[in-house]
């Protein structure tokens, strides 16, 4: 019994070395070949995959990804806000887009401030002029015609499919109010 006690921390060590050995990963969404789309869903993410298919580039795909995203997840911004992508080309170029949502034309430094300077309660967070202008659209077109390959009809079929069939909306995309 003694001889077993003093080879008990032995043995614990020896199952946490085997425990501890890495894992590979397991792949999770769709897993193909030579390409890859990654998106915050799946069906965005195959709408990417069947324009590289089509000999789309990646910019194509990226234009597909983000229209399909505003059909299957439009809580993540989408159409109504704005973005910016960051990019390096196969040839090594690089660059920037910035299609962030703007200001008004209309708008002004003290456009929230009363006569006296003070804040005016609301006026920053309700009403027309609390909104920005989206740029989502001005930046997948800018996007497209920079640098797609395929005609935007190839790239909103997918899309347009996809809306028109329907996605399964699951439990975290359902708002209770």
């Amino acid at each position: 019994m003694l001889r077993f006690i003093k080879t008990l921390p032995y043995l614990f060590f020896l199952i946490l070395l085997v425990q501890c050995k890495k894992q590979p990963a397991k792949p999770t969404g769709l897993v193909v070949e030579k390409a890859m789309v990654v998106s915050a869903r799946q069906e965005a993410s195959k709408v990417g995959l069947q324009i590289l298919k089509k000999g789309g580039n990646a910019f194509d795909a990226m234009v597909g990804t983000e229209l399909a995203l505003a059909v299957a997840y439009p809580f993540a911004g989408n159409l109504g806000g704005g973005g910016f992508m960051v990019y390096r080309r196969n040839k090594g170029d690089i660059g920037a887009l910035d299609y962030r949502e703007k200001a008004p034309l209309s708008a002004h430094k003290d456009m929230y401030l009363d006569s006296l300077g003070n804040v005016i309660p609301g006026k920053s967070t309700m009403g027309a002029t609390a909104v920005g202008v989206p740029g989502t659209i001005a930046g997948i077109f800018e996007v497209h015609e920079k640098f797609g390959s395929l005609t935007m009809a190839d790239i909103m079929a997918p899309v347009i499919a996809l809306a028109e069939n329907g996605i399964i909306v699951t439990k975290k995309q359902i708002v209770l109010r």
